[in-house]
Formats: structure tokens, sequence, C-alpha cells
């Protein structure tokens, strides 16, 4: 099977091939020839930061895995500024972190291209949040594109890019889990001969204070532009190949983006022929003209988006000020909750125009709900062998369980679910830490006050990708401002939630060696009170040290270091090598519990006919951490690695 990065680099235009949206999306940014690409990952836009990073040298391009969003929309924000078509990716709650720059950077305009990249998630499959870009883009008065098909996907990243730069404006290009994570067939266009030809493009940044440094008395001429320059796309948008009107009828949907591909779909499975349909892949600013055009002869208009009444609200505000007597239907149809689906869509067509649903959904989700309570649930776990288990597990162990315990976003937020249950709260990247010092003043107050009074043991978890990420300054407060809490960095030294990619505790780059900075380096020079490196895998050793830190009043860290299990044996299978494998003898096990109440490994499971402990040996990926909990001894080695 082709690699993905040959495929998104084949120079066959007409060629049609199968691509995941993301792809497709690194595909079009290829053939609007980008010279930069900067990201933090995030899912569900992750695929396209990671394709962009096996290209780049292949294609000329500079690519980074940036510390955090708002570097990255720095980063590729100033080489749209030198000239170079540039691109950013995040998902959703990314652009939070960037919203800073971003906001204050729309004003100042781009000279090349410049496209970000936002991938939103309905349903929240993997986010704390199901928050629409879309209002983010609206608020900033940056245009959204949002493509219906991976087609699109890569048609849209190019006409994006070529806005950006007729305009001198950026641009979001919006998708959502949906979309960025399905597939379809791409036909290839040409790419461009830098691209080809692996040529580096350089920029040339021409200095301009007036434009480019953001004081008052600048910014003030800025607002004013802003809104003119959207005036004019939204004129451009009534001509974008990408929206089109569709159908003939006396009533009509307007749609966006991949909703477009479920009314589509609904509109067949109700054998409706009399619909008239306005396929918008501009979001924002809606183009009012094309609008007007299609609300000729219409007696009635319902609106079908995901999430937020952003198409809804800036029709419904023109049709008010245009006198219009119109009925629009959106969001009293339309849900504003959760994914889009079919299901959905048929339901508030079939709603809006007073006829019955094909099937009986009710009945559908009743016997559904019957099915699933037969069903063994199934949270998600820890991986077998996974060293943030035995952090939870020392932890557990060092308190006692008595203890405040804030974590972050990362694999290791799993440590919320039983048997290890070393979670409390969770907000945002970072947020472990500031929470956990807020705790600590709020409960003991600061190591410095007459006040102070140790009463609360505070443990805060946070992964070495996002204390690189956001950690940083919320350790530094909590230093400076006294604090007094254990904070345990678990450092399975890769960003493994989002899939392998590297950070600066690794060194490594897309584009050759960096320079490794460790953890345990950074909090000793910003002050900590107690620094001291582990491995999880030594138990006994990771609980003596977490209790050694907890006698120390003030800011302690122990950095919990072992690379990401799922990473060691994805590299340990490639290159051919053996893994050890453990087993229970029989003899030795009492039925205790302890290794399945306390500590839960996912290859570890209960024989309730022999009422012993027993281990899937297809699961077990050889760490010895069951050997290590057990009371008894009775977790013995099969066989050694080779």
């Amino acid at each position: 099977m082709a690699k993905v990065s040959n495929m998104v680099l084949l120079n066959k235009p007409g060629e049609k091939i199968l691509l995941l949206g993301n792809h497709a999306i690194a595909r079009g940014a290829l053939e609007a020839g980008i010279a930069l690409f900067a990201a933090y990952p995030g899912t569900p836009s992750s695929e396209l930061t990671d394709t962009m990073a096996a290209v780049a040298k292949d294609a000329g391009v500079y690519m980074e895995y940036s510390t955090n969003e708002k570097v990255a929309f720095e980063t590729a924000l100033s080489a749209a500024w030198s000239g170079l078509r540039a691109m950013t990716a995040m998902k959703h709650v990314g652009l939070n972190v960037a919203a800073d720059s971003f906001m204050s950077a729309v004003g100042m305009g781009v000279e090349g291209g410049f496209v970000i990249m936002v991938a939103d998630d309905p349903s929240m499959w993997s986010s704390q949040n199901e928050q629409d870009t879309r209002v983010f883009g609206k608020f900033a008065n940056v245009p959204v594109l949002e493509p219906c098909s991976v087609q699109e996907a890569k048609d849209l990243t190019k006409y994006g890019f070529e806005i950006s730069e007729k305009y001198k404006h950026m641009v979001i290009l919006r998708t959502t889990t949906r979309s960025s994570h399905m597939r379809g067939d791409v036909v290839l266009d040409k790419l461009p001969d830098e691209i080809v030809n692996k040529i580096r493009r350089v920029g040339k940044f021409e200095k301009d204070p007036k434009r480019f440094v953001d004081i008052p008395a600048h910014s003030r001429t800025f607002h004013p532009k802003i809104l003119e320059n959207i005036e004019k796309i939204r004129e451009e948008f009534n001509n974008c190949p990408f929206n089109r009107i569709e159908g003939d009828g006396k009533v009509g949907i307007i749609t966006s983006g991949l909703s477009y591909a479920y009314v589509k779909e609904a509109i067949s499975w109700l054998g409706i022929n009399n619909v008239k349909v306005l396929k918008l892949s501009t979001p924002y600013p809606v183009p009012f003209g094309l609008v007007e055009k299609f609300l000729e002869g219409l007696e009635k208009v319902l609106i079908v988006e995901e999430l937020e009444p952003v198409v809804e609200e800036q029709i419904k505000l023109w049709a008010y000020d245009k006198g219009s007597t119109i009925p629009i239907y959106g969001k009293n149809i339309v849900p504003r909750t959760y994914e889009m689906d079919t299901k959905r869509a048929v339901k508030a067509i079939s709603k809006f125009l007073n006829i019955d649903t094909p099937i009986d959904f009710n009945a559908l989700e009743e016997k559904y709900k019957e099915i699933s309570s037969m069903l063994p649930p199934r949270p998600p776990s820890l991986c077998p062998a996974c060293p943030h288990r035995n952090s939870f597990f020392a932890i557990n162990k060092a308190t006692r369980k008595n203890a405040i315990f804030p974590s972050d976003i990362g694999c290791y937020t799993l440590g919320v679910l039983p048997p290890l249950s070393a979670v409390d709260t969770t907000v945002a990247m970072g947020g472990s830490i500031g929470i956990a010092h807020g705790l600590s003043v709020s409960l003991n107050g600061a190591t410095n006050e007459e006040i102070y009074n140790k009463k609360e043991v505070i443990v805060a978890t946070i992964g070495d990708s996002t204390f690189y990420h956001t950690g940083l300054p919320a350790i530094a407060n909590a230093i400076y401002n006294r604090s007094n809490i254990l904070v345990v960095i678990v450092d399975n030294e890769i960003t493994a939630m989002t899939g392998d990619q590297p950070n600066p505790g690794t060194g490594d780059t897309p584009h050759g060696p960096g320079k490794r900075i460790p953890i345990e380096d950074v909090v000793k020079a910003m002050g900590a009170d107690f620094v001291e490196v582990v491995n999880p895998y030594n138990i006994k050793k990771t609980t003596e040290v977490i209790k050694k830190a907890l006698d120390v009043d003030g800011v302690s860290v122990v950095v919990s270091r072992q690379v990401c299990a799922l990473h060691r044996v994805s590299q340990a299978r490639k290159k051919k090598q053996k893994l050890p494998t453990f087993r229970v003898n029989p003899d030795k096990c009492t039925g205790c519990k302890v290794c399945v109440t306390t500590f839960g490994c996912p290859a570890i499971f209960w024989d309730s006919e022999n009422n012993k402990a027993k281990i899937d040996p297809t699961m077990c990926w050889g760490c010895g951490s069951c050997a290590q909990i057990c009371p008894f001894g009775a977790f013995e080695l099969v066989k050694e690695a080779k």
C-alpha cells in the first residue's frame, strides 16, 4: 500500500486517489505553494500536521511542531508577513490559546496567503467542549471556509490561500471531526515547480511600524479597514465556485459545510424533488447577494447547520433589515448541540415540511437503548504497560488517596477512571498546575504567610508535551507565589495522545535534530524546592520519592519518566524484537484482587470460575509492574525479551 506522503506528493494532474480529509487539506496546501507550516498537534487536526511533517523535506517546506498553538500561529503569521504562503493547524480549543495574537493580528493583514485550519469536534469525541469556530471567525471578522467533501477540503484550501492573498486577510478553514476523518476520492491538480523541485523559499520582511506595531494609535485605524475588507470578501463570496443554488420549488433549505451532504441524503431518503437548496462553503461572511437570488419565489426557508446559528443569525438580521416577510426557520427545528447526521436532517426537514419520517425514529431509539443495556460497557483505558498507570498507583500509595488530584489534558486524564481514580479536576491544557496552586493558597495559604497550615495535600499531574505547552507559566507562578504543591510530570518522552509527535523534551524535529530541553533542568532553574527524576516502572522507588517530595514545604516536582508503552512496543515490533511476557502462578494467587481493584492493567482479567487473576498473553507488553504490586508474588516472568 502506498504511503500517504507519496500519495500527497504525487504530481499527476487529473489522477484520482483516495484520501482522508486531513490528508486532502495537506495536498491542497501543497498545490497552493505553501512555504511554511507550524502547528501543535490536536485531534481531530493531527493527521494534517503529521502529513506535513512527513512531506516537508521532499516539498521544500519548513515545518515545525510548535510548543503551543499561539507560538505556531505567530510563526506562520510572520511568514505570511514576509510574503510566503503559510498555514497553521489546531483543534478548536487550540484557537483559544492562539486567540490573543489571532484577534490582534487581523487588522495588520498579511502579504502571503495565510490559512488557519481549525478542526471542531461536535459531540466532543475527543474534546472538553464543542465550541463553534465559525463564531470565532465572525467575532474576529475573519472569513470562514467549510468543506462538504474530501475533494472540497483540498480545493477550498487552495481557494483560501488565494482569497487571503488577494485581500491581504487571514482565512479560517473550519473542519469537524467527521470532515477531517472521512475518506473520499480526490482529483489532483498540478503541484508548483518549487514543491516538485524541493526548493525551500525565503521571504522578505518590509518594516512598517504603523502596520505591525499594535499600539492604540495604530490599531485605531485597523477596525474600519477590517469591516471594509470583510464586506469586499462578502461580495467575492457571491461568486465563490463552492457556493451554489440547486433545484427549484416554493420552499428552500440553506445549509453549509458537511451539513449539506446530510441534507442531500435526507432529501433523497424523503423522496423530495421540489425543494430549492442553497449550498454554502462560506458560512462567514454569508454572501447576501446569492441569498437574495435564492429567496426569489420562496414561501419559507429552513437553515440546517451544525452547532451554533451562525448562518441563521446573519441571514435573519439581513432579511429583517431588507423588510423580508419570508418565514425563516433554524434552531427552533434543528438541534443546537452535538453532531449533525442524516437522521437529524431527516427529522428537521420532515418537521419543516410537515411530512412523516420514513421510519419511526423514536421506536428505533428505544430499541437502541434496550440493546445497548445488554452490552458490556467498554470505557477507555490506559494501555497495557502504560507508565502513567504506575505513576498514579505510586501517587495513590504515597498519599493513601488522601489528597486532591488536579490533572491535565492527555492520555493520563484516563487516571480519572477506577480503580486508579486519581484525577479530581481537568479544565484545559496546563490547567492542572494553576488549579493546584489556587487550591493550595485557598485551602492552606501560601508558605510565606502566617496563615499557612499544610492540612490539604495537593498533587497535580501533567504530561511532558503539555508542560511545555502551557505548564511553564503556571509552575513559574506557583513557585513565585510560594505555593505548596507536588507536581508529578508524567514524561512518556513523546506527545502520545495525538500520535507520537516530538516535543522539546525529545529534541527531535521534522527538519533535523533540535535541542533537547530536559524538564528537570527547567524546573530547577525556576527555583522549585524539590526536584527528582524517577522511573515509574520501579514502583517502590517512585512511591518513596513521592513521599519524600510531599514532606517538603513549597513546590516539589517529580519527573516520572518512561517511554510511552504504545510507542515502545510499536518500535520493537518494527525491529522484530520479542517482548517479555508474564503469567499468573495459580498456586501463589490467593484471589486477593489487589491487581484488579487497585492497579487495573487491561492485560489482567479475573477468572471468576477459579477465583484467580489471569493475564491475557496477547495483551501483555512485559513491563513487569504486576509482579511488583502483587503482595504474594503470583506474577512470574514467562520469557525474556529478545
